[in-house]
């Protein structure tokens, strides 16, 4: 251990300072009037951490730039102090000064080059990639890799923890980046790029069960601009992955408008979505033109097999997004193989398109308006072109997101017209302005302060709908709206999928609601 004083009344720059090395200690003497300097010998972006030890004496320590003081550590303390800092151009010098004579120690615990900082790496999750790792640390190439992913497929698949999965995300040859449009995080997760190769992987462990979609986006373009504004841009080169062999749709006109999918073993079955012979309903478009809305449009209605508008068992199925669940949830084909299996009774569909972005954005979330115009000028209208009898007992809504809300909140205010809902991850986050959305739930606060309704409500999330951006999660806002309509005593059948915001899952999803809610007997879940 050193021992030293400075003369009295020495600055930086009049004496040299006592040098510190990591790991060791040095005792100095400090006169009031004289203050003591110390090097902690540190460059430009290194991590430097010690302690003082001024016993039952008042010490100051500063750091100084240029000779002159720009942070203060800790003034007129006793006893032992820690100090902590990050150096910067001008040098690392530590002046200690005392109230009084004082014999102080100074211990320098860690002196850290910018070049060792960093944290451990962590260990790869997926066996192949760090066996990949490995290999390139000992200077192969990853041709050998490719021709396995070219063979087996992407994403890889391996053995997880009991009940899940590891699965690894996979791109090659990007130059600055690749994210991941779908990720299981519910959000544009980058991927990892493997040492200086050309691989770029993201790895997951996840439920057995998940089913989802995504696009890849290399080289997302990065810019000045709104937080929104460089989000989207990843449509820019967001397409489906080449080394994917499940892509959906399968007869889209080029990448960029199709998506890879990943259905894990234990995936849910989604048995109605394939041709298998069925006879087909019969499609017929009727003109919805709304005084109330000031609008009009084609909605698509979609009548079973031999339809018989007597038979009382018949369920009457009002459908938002209504072109998006004709094609990306084949509503129509799903309804020809549930009635001919007869696990649900005939079942007329209205698909309501809508007429654009703005409108639905306008027309969905909370529109008493557009709840009149549905429940006093459509339904009748549906009505007398099917010549079905009105019985709200078995009719119902249904749509995803903010259809979904808009599913609820329309059958909550006409009940007398619509006594089913089919919620499909629906976006309960959503508040009219002026509320605040953290600590109002606005439908279940609705649904805990009105009187119950005879509707009855088939409820859906993904267990990757957990991110809100700041607000509450879709996830989350229908676990609390599903415990708020038991509560209220209302019939609920609720589920949640390992997928996220997602026409793969709510494909599947629907058939689900219509069978909780309308199923045949024996065939209700």
């Amino acid at each position: 251990m050193m021992s030293a004083a400075f003369p009295q009344g020495s600055v930086a720059g009049e004496v040299s300072p006592l040098r510190l090395n990591p790991g060791a200690s040095i005792e100095v003497n400090v006169a009031a009037t004289a203050p003591v300097h110390l090097d902690a010998g540190a460059r430009p972006g290194d991590y430097v951490a010690g302690v003082v030890d001024a016993g039952s004496s008042a010490a100051t320590l500063e750091l100084l730039k240029d000779g002159k003081p720009v942070r203060r550590f800790f003034l007129d303390a006793a006893g032992r102090s820690d100090f902590r800092f990050v150096a910067d151009e001008g040098g690392a010098v530590l002046r200690i000064s005392t109230k009084g004579a004082a014999h102080v120690i100074v211990r320098l615990e860690k002196r850290i080059g910018l070049s060792e900082q960093g944290g451990p790496k962590a260990k790869l999750a997926s066996p192949i990639m760090a066996d990949l790792a490995a290999k390139l640390a000992a200077g192969e190439r990853t041709d050998a890799f490719w021709r396995m992913v070219a063979e087996k497929g992407a994403p890889l698949v391996e053995p997880g923890p009991a009940g899940k999965a590891t699965v690894t995300f996979l791109a090659r040859g990007a130059k600055r980046g690749v994210r991941i449009l779908g990720a299981p995080s519910s959000d544009h997760d980058p991927m990892e790029r493997l040492g200086n190769s050309d691989v770029w992987f993201k790895t997951y462990v996840l439920p057995s069960s998940t089913r989802l979609s995504y696009k890849l986006a290399p080289d997302v373009p990065e810019f000045p601009g709104t937080e929104r504004e460089r989000r989207v841009a990843i449509l820019a080169t967001a397409k489906a992955d080449p080394l994917n062999r499940a892509p959906w749709p399968v007869e889209a006109s080029d990448a960029y408008n199709q998506s890879s999918t990943v259905s894990l073993p234990d995936a849910p079955a989604q048995p109605w979505i394939a041709p298998v012979g069925a006879h087909s309903g019969t499609l017929s478009s009727l003109t919805f033109a709304s005084e109330k809305l000031g609008n009009a449009r084609d909605v698509t209605i979609y009548t079973p097999p031999d339809f018989n508008p007597a038979d009382p068992e018949t369920v009457l199925l009002f459908v938002f997004d209504g072109r998006e669940y004709q094609s990306k949830v084949p509503t129509p084909l799903i309804l020809d193989n549930m009635i001919a299996t007869r696990v649900i009774p005939p079942t007329v569909a209205v698909f309501i398109p809508n007429i654009d972005g703005d409108a639905r954005a306008t027309e969905l979330p909370g529109n008493t308006t557009f709840a009149d115009a549905l429940a006093e000028e459509l339904l009748p209208k549906v009505l007398a072109a099917t010549k079905l009898t009105g019985n709200p007992t078995r009719t119902a809504l249904a749509g995803s997101s903010f259809g979904g809300l808009a599913s609820t909140t329309i059958a909550l205010r006409h009940p007398e017209a619509f006594g089913n809902v089919i919620s499909l991850s629906g976006s309960y986050w959503w508040h009219p302005e002026g509320t605040d959305p953290a600590r109002d739930n606005h439908v279940a606060t609705l649904v805990a302060s009105t009187p119950r309704r005879d509707l009855r409500f088939f409820l859906s999330a993904g267990l990757f709908e957990s991110r809100g951006g700041g607000r509450p999660s879709i996830l989350e806002t229908n676990r609390h709206l599903r415990d708020v309509l038991e509560a209220k005593g209302y019939a609920v059948s609720a589920r949640e999928y390992a997928g996220g915001h997602d026409y793969l899952v709510w494909r599947g999803a629907l058939s689900d609601g219509l069978l909780a809610l309308f199923g045949t007997k024996g065939n209700r879940p």
